[in-house]
């Protein structure tokens, strides 16, 4: 793959995942931009399986997914028990829970305010 910036790099990542995500039918997929709000990721997907095994396999081929595009180096965690499964896409953080576990979190309403915070100053 030929160098991208790192804009373009966030870009592709959320395009792939939000693309994956659409194939396997996600549910109530939210993006939240965090670029210049937060240093964790220049944004956040929330979204939601109907079941702990359909959580589970969009987590698989999310991954399957960015590393069939060079982009191998995610991280997932909460995989084993597939309540709420995050992926560490570096540039995208990606939440997948099951709608019970999603509703009493509300991520959405936490990282929605950050998000609408003034920018954060440079150091």
């Amino acid at each position: 793959m030929s160098r991208l910036s790192p804009e373009q790099r966030s870009q592709t990542i959320l395009s792939l995942i939000l693309q994956e995500l659409d194939d396997d039918k996600a549910e109530n997929v939210v993006t939240i931009p965090l670029a210049g709000k937060s240093d964790i990721a220049d944004a956040m997907v929330i979204a939601s399986g109907r079941s702990q095994r359909h959580v589970a396999a969009m987590a698989d081929k999310v991954l399957r997914r960015l590393k069939d595009a060079g982009f191998g180096r995610a991280r997932i965690e909460g995989k084993t028990a597939c309540d709420w499964v995050l992926i560490d896409a570096e540039d995208v953080i990606v939440h997948l829970f099951r709608p019970e576990v999603r509703d009493f979190y509300n991520l959405e309403r936490v990282w929605s305010e950050a998000a609408h915070a003034p920018a954060k100053p440079d150091a």
